[in-house]
């Protein structure tokens, strides 16, 4: 499958490499890909430089954008979620319609330190805004419980015997990727409904935020006990 990975912070890049891992032609989309190229500053969780991570994976492409979406099957947004809805305007609605959009992404609000507030929260989420924006594409809410590391290998936590929430308003793209995330070794898919539900997905953050804080690591999850 053409998979565009937009971001390029911890997540975007993360997610891409496994993606590729897996057999799927992936693309990562950025604002500026020759700026993007040309950082030599490390993230900001402390992660590689982007040209430095990327010079260990020149089978992952770099483009504006507008180009990585027009060029996908399936979207997947990882951009700072304050600015999510601005980056796929700018990847363009006419890329976007009839694809799925996978949102891993979270509405931190950083306005007034650390740790975050959720903005927005309670009566909306930022599914529900990417959905509503983007009305003729498929937007499934997932992953945005964990850490990168987490996303990409569960083995890490538990060996894997936690839960991964899926949030959407179409089955069948619900379903598809459902089966992205068994790729990546998720055992425990949990639909928790339309895409309303992504509120309560969204909404655990600020827990994951202070267990983060207790136990000083993010290799952690949650396990819905049934």
């Amino acid at each position: 499958m053409k998979i565009a990975v937009l971001g390029t912070g911890s997540v975007g890049p993360a997610l891409a490499a496994a993606l590729s891992g897996l057999g799927h032609d992936v693309v990562i989309g950025t604002r500026d890909p020759q700026a993007t190229l040309a950082r030599t500053e490390p993230g900001r969780t402390g992660g590689p430089p982007f040209s430095q991570w990327h010079a260990s994976h020149r089978e992952i492409a770099v483009a504006a954008f507008a180009d990585a979406a027009a060029a996908s099957e399936l979207v997947v947004n990882a951009t700072n979620g304050t600015a999510s809805v601005e980056a796929l305007t700018e990847a363009g609605a006419a890329n976007l319609a009839g694809k799925i959009v996978m949102d891993v992404a979270n509405p931190l609000d950083f306005s007034r330190g650390f740790p975050p507030s959720l903005n927005p929260v309670n009566t909306d989420s930022l599914g529900e805004q990417i959905q509503r924006a983007f009305p003729e594409a498929k937007v499934v809410k997932t992953l945005n419980t964990m850490t990168n590391s987490v996303m990409v290998e569960p083995g890490r936590v538990a060996g894997g015997d936690h839960t991964v929430f899926v949030s959407g308003n179409d089955a069948g793209a619900k379903a598809e990727v459902t089966e992205i995330l068994a790729a990546l070794g998720h055992t425990d898919v949990l639909d928790l409904g339309d895409i309303t539900t992504a509120r309560g997905a969204e909404m655990i953050l600020p827990l994951w935020l202070r267990v983060w804080g207790a136990l000083g690591t993010g290799e952690f999850n949650f396990k819905v006990a049934r």
